[in-house]
């Protein structure tokens, strides 16, 4: 079946269901509803037999939906309604969800029910549910829906008589910062992140400080540090730790509010974001190897069960920048001298790596020597891992990663992949060659033909695609909150195995085998070679992107990549009009219909 998906971005709920639409045989398209664009005009020259709307903010014409069956994604359970639901939900503290997927009829969030899957919410902030429990719900809706379509059999049941209680909400409203907003001084731990994680990572939360206003991203809460409420306490890997009434809480990020007239501002590590503004405070640093036991954050975390070691890590959106991968680094070497045959690398429930930090490399003062910098603190990671030869590695991908981020994930011995990740195993839309090794460790995996096609197309590649191609070793099929479980006893039973004393020996000849018939460096060299190029050239399309993606600059139009069912084509220079990835996945407004 021909299918078009209409979307305000290509965002990782989008990405997802188009890999997904795609392993089962369907051919996909995408449409951005940007402003300026006839969607009418441009859904008909897509002749879909079905549109899905995965994520979109704005309404779908009556010219669209009476000519064509449209299903939209609501992040609800049916009767809910409003552009605020999964915030809503957070900010009052439900434990059980679900996702609907509506036909979009002439009332908001109305039309009647394709698809409704129940989802729990665990206490986590709001990007990293959407991209898990959500996701999960929503793609096994949308499967479900159509499915019941194509079968040209199925009849939507109306919301009147799909009820979840009996009865049917009233659409909320959008939720707003004046319901947002912290109260330093009467608001509980446990009240201020609830604030913080249903704001995650858009639009953040509204505050004042240090004579500012800003937007607070991310919270971690804090068992031993005090303070008077709403004072700055400390500092640890960039976070700031800021006191409540009866506790405190860690902020990993702050975006400025933007000022009238000015572009819009982007988030940064909290201490990069202040900046002078910063009164002299403690740092709050933890062993390069912390095995923490009390209750704070740590974006960095290590422990052994038995043979196995565990070297977790979390960064914001999964971006890394030169000083996350340099920590991240020397946390890798001090867990390579643990008496343990197994190493697991990766985190524990939501993105992988995305690669190299475009954020921070913005707001350098020199964008492009930040960028060698970090493309070389990454390239030194990456290296560590593929030349360990005295246990095993293994990354555990729970969930999702891009770029140089699964390239960092190849550089393992093993690679195992939660079914819900989508894997961007290619540069070119940020106008870059790449590196991390990916010249070296991409074919050995997936075949010369099938690298070159994987970074042409530049398209999401599902975890069972991921499998098939052998991008991955091992597929987990389990929710967001058991893969750690499921990846440990797997490493466990790994570790156990007689063979794997075996496998450690074999693995320092081959390497040995390999260095000596090509080595190593000469691909990194080569790398780097094409990236410093494009790094150093102020009119290389790389510059332009990057700001385009850190300032969540909307495309002129939908990327030509994305406009047609995939097909193989000749790669060709980016533009501006191919940054897709500039909607946040946390969404908080959203009309449909």
């Amino acid at each position: 079946m021909h299918i078009l998906l209409l979307a305000s971005a290509f965002n990782s709920l989008t990405q997802r269901t188009h890999a997904e639409l795609r392993d089962r045989g369907h051919t996909v398209a995408v449409e951005l509803a940007l402003p300026g664009t006839s969607l009418p005009e441009a859904v008909r020259r897509h002749a879909p037999r079905l549109v899905v709307a995965p994520m979109l903010k704005t309404a779908i014409p009556e010219e669209v939906w009476t000519a064509y069956t449209c299903l939209v994604v609501h992040p609800g359970p049916v009767g809910d309604r409003g552009p605020s639901s999964l915030d809503w939900a957070i900010h009052e503290g439900v434990e059980e969800w679900g996702v609907t997927v509506l036909q979009a009829d002439a009332e908001m969030d109305g039309g009647a029910v394709w698809a409704s899957v129940p989802c729990r919410i665990p206490q986590v902030p709001k990007s990293e549910l959407y991209r898990g429990e959500i996701a999960d719900a929503a793609v096994e809706a949308v499967m479900l829906a159509v499915e019941r379509f194509a079968t040209g059999a199925y009849v939507p049941r109306e919301q009147d008589a799909a009820g979840t209680a009996g009865t049917r909400l009233r659409p909320r409203p959008y939720l707003d910062q004046s319901v947002r907003r912290i109260d330093w001084a009467e608001d509980s731990t446990q009240d201020v992140l609830r604030k913080l994680r249903a704001a995650d990572s858009q639009p953040g939360v509204l505050d004042v400080l240090l004579g500012g206003e800003w937007y607070l991203h991310g919270g971690h809460p804090e068992s031993v540090l005090r303070g008077r409420p709403g004072e700055l306490l400390a500092t640890r890997a960039g976070a700031v730790c800021r006191a409540t009434k009866d506790g405190a809480v860690w902020i990993p990020e702050l975006r400025p509010r933007r000022a009238p007239g000015q572009p819009p501002t982007f988030k940064l590590p909290a201490v990069a974001a202040l900046g002078d503004r910063l009164p002299p405070l403690p740092e709050d640093a933890l062993p390069r190897l912390p095995e923490v036991r009390h209750l704070t954050w740590a974006d960095i975390r290590y422990r052994e069960e038995g043979n196995v070691g565990f070297l977790s890590f979390s960064f914001p959106g999964g971006a890394m920048s030169t000083d996350q991968c340099g920590r991240l680094l020397d946390a890798y070497r001090e867990a390579c001298a643990r008496p343990t045959s197994v190493l697991v690398l990766g985190g524990e429930r939501d993105f992988f790596s995305n690669g190299i930090h475009l954020n921070v490399i913005e707001a350098a003062a020199d964008p492009a020597a930040e960028s060698w910098a970090n493309i070389n603190a990454i390239d030194d990671l990456v290296e560590a891992v593929l030349t360990t030869t005295d246990r095993l590695v293994v990354s555990a991908v729970a969930g999702n990663a891009a770029a140089g981020g699964v390239m960092l994930a190849l550089a393992a011995d093993e690679v195992w992949c939660r079914s819900g990740a989508v894997l961007n195993p290619h540069y070119r839309l940020m106008g870059l060659y790449g590196s991390e090794y990916w010249t070296y460790t991409l074919p050995r995996r997936v075949g010369p033909a099938t690298a070159d096609r994987l970074m042409r197309e530049a398209l999401p590649v599902s975890s069972a695609s991921a499998l098939r191609l052998g991008l991955v070793d091992r597929v987990i099929d389990c929710g967001p909150d058991a893969f750690a479980r499921e990846a440990a006893a797997l490493a466990a039973r790994l570790a156990a195995l007689p063979a794997t004393a075996n496998r450690i020996t074999a693995k320092k000849t081959e390497l040995d085998r390999l260095e000596s018939a090509t080595p190593r460096a000469g691909f990194r060299e080569q790398e780097l070679a094409r990236m410093r190029r494009t790094f150093d050239d102020p009119d290389a399309p790389y510059h332009a992107l990057r700001r385009s993606f850190v300032h969540k600059r909307r495309p002129p139009r939908t990327p030509p990549h994305l406009a047609s069912a995939p097909v193989a084509h000749p790669a060709r220079t980016p533009s501006v009009t191919d940054v897709t990835g500039t909607a946040p996945d946390g969404v908080s407004s959203r009309p449909n219909g």
